[in-house]
C-alpha cells in the first residue's frame, strides 16, 4: 500500500516485518504533522488496519 490522501492530508505507511512494528507518517500541505505508531502480525499490516488507523486519526 502506498501513500493515501484524504482531506488534504497525506498518510505514508511504513513497517518492519522483523520487528512487527510500523508507523504512518502524516503530512498536511507537504509539512510533517505527526507519526502514528502501530503493531501488526504476519508479513504486513492489513489494508483494513491502515484504513482504521487513518479513520481514527480524523475522529480525534
Amino acid at each position: 500500500m502506498g501513500a493515501i490522501e484524504r482531506n488534504g492530508y497525506i498518510f505514508e505507511p511504513e513497517y518492519s516485518v522483523t520487528y512487527q512494528k510500523g508507523a504512518i507518517h502524516v503530512y498536511f500541505r507537504g509539512t510533517f504533522v505527526e507519526e502514528i505508531p502501530f503493531t501488526f502480525s504476519g508479513t504486513k499490516p492489513s489494508d483494513e488496519q491502515i484504513e482504521s488507523l487513518i479513520d481514527d486519526y480524523f475522529q480525534k
